[in-house]
């Protein structure tokens, strides 16, 4: 089979000489180019199936230049790399079109894969526009047909086959994002200026978070699970994700089962709700994928903590979908709140439990300070109390609170990547319990 043809663009000629060397190690042929104006008059004359595409030149830089290529060929396969990007830079130029971007010191094993997978996403958006031209072909050619139109037997021969649906007893089609998506934000504990850039990914992958300066994957799994005081967070070696859950919970509720999730560290905390991450999910829309997955029916009554009114507990039902009730009880001004979920689908998550914000008093600010937490956490994305009332915002729902730590529970129990058919009690707990019962679930029933 022959290899593709790429195209290393970059001023330095020693990376340029050692990235072309490594390529055509691998059987790629290549072409090379020293600075974005030469990047763009030779692509149009090769016609390469990828391009690799420093930042940093002198006369046109790499955005400038990948925003030119975009008008010139719209299904470019771009990947960036500079040894001086920044967050913000990475989700540009993906906003613009790049398919991924890499820092230097380049990992070449890194490198590789990433070029494979621009490369098949290339491959695919062309074989999309090719059936949807041929659909509107025949589309076209179906309303000329007269009354002396031939037998259907005989139409049907030149169109092509339907697009396959999935179909499998017992089994619900996996979903992903239809497309590539960025959002810029802030940590709410590091208190840096973060993003994410959400990548489609094939089916059976699962939730992956990756860091995005070093390239290496965290699972959005149980196993993964490194912290839960204030927040939950992933961990896989040194490799730190916090603050999933807002994120988890969107994912849970619209039945994303594959998702790249690049970051810095932590999931921005946006307005402290998971609004935000529920518009850019509709915005990119979801796409069904030709795999299944089988939902955890509970079996039996699985409970950590014990039963008193002022104790922490948590337990979880057999029942005919996934549902919460949870009882909050807190001294005045916040008092007793009750409220009961029943996630039958995004709509109602969205309406009802999405916008609830994180809460938290004056009183712990201090100490979640010296902690080196609640860095990001401002006037516009956390409710704030004192001993009179909030202080800082006005309520969105008069129980906000108590829908708040729903939507907490909701992203905890996406920690295996697949829905639960479960009623869930809880009374004052926190990211610790649910963990715990998740974790008692997995082993009592061999998952």
């Amino acid at each position: 089979m022959e290899k593709a043809k790429i195209m290393v663009v970059d001023d330095e000629e020693g990376i340029l000489k050692s990235i072309v060397g490594i390529l055509q190690d691998e059987g790629y042929e290549t072409i090379t180019a020293r600075d974005g104006r030469e990047a763009l008059q030779t692509y149009q004359q090769e016609t390469p199936d990828a391009l690799l595409l420093d930042i940093w030149m002198p006369d046109m830089d790499g955005i400038e230049a990948l925003k030119r290529l975009q008008e010139i060929d719209a299904d470019s396969a771009v990947v960036m790399i500079s040894g001086h990007g920044t967050i913000s830079t990475a989700i540009k130029a993906v906003k613009l079109g790049a398919f991924d971007f890499i820092e230097k010191p380049l990992s070449m094993d890194i490198l590789l894969i990433t070029l494979e997978k621009a490369l098949e996403h290339r491959k695919l958006r062309q074989e999309s526009k090719r059936l949807q031209r041929l659909l509107k072909e025949n589309e076209k050619r179906l309303q000329e047909i007269t009354f002396s139109t031939p037998p259907a037997a005989e139409l049907t021969k030149s169109l092509p086959t339907p697009p396959k649906t999935f179909s499998e007893p017992g089994l619900r089609p996996q979903h992903t994002l239809k497309q590539s998506m960025v959002l810029y934000g802030t940590g709410l504990h590091s208190g840096l200026k973060t993003g994410m850039i959400l990548l489609p990914i094939p089916a059976d992958s699962g939730i992956l978070f990756c860091n995005l300066s070093e390239g290496l994957i965290v699972p959005g799994y149980l196993d993964y699970v490194r912290s839960t005081e204030f927040a939950t967070s992933l961990a896989k070696g040194r490799t730190i994700i916090r603050t999933v859950e807002h994120f988890m919970a969107v994912l849970h509720a619209y039945r994303i089962n594959n998702l790249l999730i690049k970051i810095n560290e932590e999931i921005p905390i946006m307005d402290g709700s998971a609004l935000d991450f529920c518009r850019i999910i509709e915005e990119a829309g979801i796409e069904e994928q030709m795999a299944g997955y089988e939902e955890l029916v509970i079996d039996r009554r699985y409970q950590v903590g014990e039963d008193s009114p002022e104790g922490k507990y948590i337990y979880i039902e057999p029942a005919d979908t996934f549902g919460v009730r949870y009882i909050l009880s807190y001294p005045p001004p916040i008092g007793k709140q009750e409220y009961t979920f029943i996630l039958d689908g995004s709509d109602s998550f969205r309406r009802e439990i999405a916008p609830a914000r994180t809460f938290g008093f004056l009183s712990e600010a201090e100490k979640l300070s010296k902690m080196g937490l609640a860095g990001g956490g401002h006037l516009h994305n956390v409710v704030l109390l004192d001993d009179k009332g909030v202080v800082n915002t006005k309520l969105r729902f008069p129980d906000e609170f108590v829908r708040h730590k729903i939507l907490d529970l909701i992203g905890d129990f996406y920690l295996l990547n697949r829905p639960i058919k479960g009623m869930i009690t809880a009374h004052m707990t926190g990211h610790s319990e649910n963990v715990a019962l998740l974790r008692e679930i997995r082993k009592a029933m061999g998952i």
